[in-house]
């Protein structure tokens, strides 16, 4: 593949250019070191922060330096931002590696706490990824998209009105039977309304608030956490393509065309793997109109024979040893949950500490921004079995 050539020639001359003029001034890198020089050499965040030199008035502090301690935050895996500046303040090379020379430079807490804010406010890992994603997977092929969402707990109360926006000012639905002579009017549902939309108002129109979801578990039992739910598109190779946070109760089929659309926009896919949380006939139309190939497991909702029909089938196959070149396909859904998996346990997705729809985001942001990093150096840099 293309991008694949031209990320082998980015890592050899990270491997023998940047690796030993960097030990030259620093020392001995150790393995995380490496890993995050690695990462912020691909992420190459400072392109997208504005500098304050040549402004009037006083100048805040530079911003492209915040910007990569946030990197190296997610890549260390660090619980807060404290976390953070204790360690900048004690480890000379993670110092200057982020930008700063002087212990004395670093900012404090608070101005460190504003800049996230802006970072939050102008999305800006949000673009950094997607600029990542157009120059390294847009002119290749992707084989399956793998679709799921996960639960994002957070420390923040849901407000009392937990009933999430829905972005129109639709009057409410009168309950009970209609009156005598009246017609019933049935509201277009969001997927229904999704279907004429562009991708800003399908964004637009998704509720964004912190309230209380609930899901089954492995085990078949509800389980709920308040906070959020981040949904996204990995493509193979554990690659995040496209991501959304939206409220904690806003169910999986919704994001489902905001998500593909933005997808489309990056990379050129094939196949998009679901489970049966999407499957809805709008769906399946909207993966067609786009070219790919929906993969999407069946959910009988309440269709007993069709429930009963689908046991009775896979029996069949299992006593054929049969297995479908669908079915094998759907296996690559796992992707999306490992990444799921590895951006909680290794790059901060556990220990969120701030409060907001854009603050949560952009915290989540950052460690999809070196999980990326990471995922497309190990293309590159692990021999092939």
């Amino acid at each position: 593949m293309a991008s694949e050539k031209t990320l082998s020639q980015y890592w050899l001359r990270i491997q023998r250019s940047l690796f030993p003029w960097l030990e030259e001034e620093l020392g001995e890198l150790t393995e995380k070191e490496q890993k995050l020089v690695t990462t912020l050499e691909l992420v190459r965040i400072e392109r997208f922060t504005a500098s304050s030199r040549g402004l009037r008035g006083r100048p805040p502090k530079e911003r492209a330096a915040v910007a990569r301690a946030f990197v190296a935050k997610a890549v260390y895996n660090m619980p807060t931002t404290r976390a953070l500046l204790d360690r900048l303040a004690c480890d000379k090379k993670l110092r200057r590696l982020c930008g700063w020379e002087q212990k004395v430079g670093i900012p404090s807490e608070s101005t460190f706490s504003r800049a996230f804010a802006e970072f939050a406010e102008s999305q800006l890992p949000m673009l950094v990824h997607q600029a990542m994603i157009s120059e390294n997977l847009s002119e290749d092929i992707v084989g399956h998209i793998s679709r799921d969402a996960t639960e994002i707990e957070v420390r923040e109360k849901p407000p009392k009105d937990t009933k999430a926006e829905t972005g129109s000012d639709e009057k409410k639905r009168k309950l009970g039977r209609p009156k005598k002579g009246e017609e019933a009017v049935k509201e277009p549902t969001r997927l229904e309304r999704q279907q004429t939309m562009t991708l800003e108002e399908m964004l637009a129109d998704l509720p964004h608030q912190c309230d209380v979801g609930t899901k089954k578990n492995s085990k078949g039992f509800k389980e709920s956490w308040t906070g959020f739910k981040f949904h996204l598109d990995a493509a193979d190779s554990q690659i995040p393509v496209s991501c959304i946070l939206t409220s904690a109760s806003t169910h999986d089929s919704q994001v489902a065309l905001p998500l593909a659309t933005m997808t489309s926009r990056l990379v050129t896919n094939l196949y998009d793997l679901m489970d049966s949380a999407y499957d809805a006939p709008i769906i399946r139309e909207h993966s067609r109109s786009l070219g790919h190939v929906p993969i999407i497991d069946i959910n009988p909702r309440r269709n007993t024979p069709l429930r009963e029909e689908l046991r009775a089938e896979a029996r069949r196959f299992d006593l054929l040893h049969f297995e479908r070149p669908e079915d094998r396909r759907y296996k690559e859904r796992t992707t999306v949950e490992r990444v799921y998996g590895r951006l909680k346990d290794e790059f901060g997705g556990r220990m969120i500490r701030v409060r907001g729809y854009a603050k949560v985001l952009a915290h989540l942001m950052f460690g999809i921004l070196a999980l990326t990093a990471d995922q497309l150096m190990r293309l590159v840099s692990q021999p092939v079995t």
